[in-house]
């Protein structure tokens, strides 16, 4: 008994700086945005600053917009990333040149990169000047300060991260199992869709969270590439506005829990499907 209490409290004083660092610098300013949500900027605890929010449609409707632009963008580098990840699965003689120009975007940052865009895709950019020198386009093409240029700025950040999450979950799957499917008659995509596809859903799940977390925060990109006081005034953005221009943290924070509720009811719904897919291949296999 002696020597489990010692075991016991080394494992404490080496987990200490660990769970302190969790502590101040995720739980202790989760709880307080917690606290401040449900108080006014008197210290009087009400959840008036919900009903505030859900009341006035000009805050509410940024909800569906971040959903609008969040979802659509996620499910576009997810779908485009499963295939192309299960080409590279075994490996490419140019592999290490693509995952170079893949992870330019990443390092270079959500500013730098919208910035270039606005400098390549804008009305005066390279992209609408060659266009019109060929005489594709008559007109400079709109791809900036609109829904479309914040969704194209999010697939150029967000598609490396999940191609990259997909091709190292992916590589790790035996090749036999597949090879064995092929050697009893199921054709490529049977033995994709029944062996390989069930076996990739749960790097696609959480390849799918961390890339929607990712959009569903988005803030630089809508502002710069977007109308952030119209038609792209992200739920980000309304919490900016509230906290930094109008000095009402009380209000901030509550914005900032309703975007941490939606998030975690999206990816809850995105495990549960996973749950049921690898349930289903489980019964497939058993039979």
């Amino acid at each position: 008994m002696p020597e489990v209490k010692k075991f016991d409290r080394t494992i404490l004083i080496l987990l200490a700086p660990a769970l302190l660092f969790m502590l101040l610098l995720f739980i202790y300013p989760f709880l307080y945005g917690v606290y401040l949500s449900i108080t006014t900027k008197e210290g009087n605890l009400s959840i008036s600053n919900y009903i505030k929010f859900f009341s006035d449609m000009w805050e509410f409707r940024t909800i569906w917009i971040t959903l609008y632009i969040s979802l659509p963008v996620t499910l576009l580098c997810v779908i485009m990333a499963v295939p192309l990840a299960y080409y590279m699965r075994r490996g490419l003689k140019s592999e290490k040149i693509v995952t170079f120009f893949l992870i330019i975007p990443v390092t270079l940052g959500t500013v730098l990169v919208s910035e270039g865009m606005l400098t390549y895709l804008g009305p005066k950019g390279w992209v609408n000047q060659f266009l019109m020198a060929i005489g594709l386009i008559s007109e400079p093409l709109k791809l900036t300060h609109n829904y479309i240029g914040v969704i194209l700025s999010l697939f150029i950040q967000g598609f490396p991260f999940a191609f990259l999450m997909l091709l190292g979950y992916t590589s790790g799957i035996n090749p036999d199992l597949e090879k064995a499917a092929q050697m009893l008659g199921a054709s490529k995509w049977e033995s994709f869709w029944k062996i390989m596809f069930p076996l990739m859903v749960p790097g696609i799940a959480i390849a799918f969270c961390l890339n929607f977390v990712m959009a569903f925060s988005v803030f630089p990109s809508a502002v710069l590439l977007g109308q952030p006081s119209g038609p792209t005034r992200v739920i980000a953005y309304a919490a900016y506005q509230w906290a930094f221009e109008k000095y009402d943290n009380n209000m901030g924070s509550t914005i900032c829990m309703i975007m941490a509720v939606i998030e975690i009811i999206i990816i809850s719904i995105v495990l549960i499907w996973r749950q049921r897919m690898y349930r289903g291949a489980s019964i497939v296999g058993k039979g």
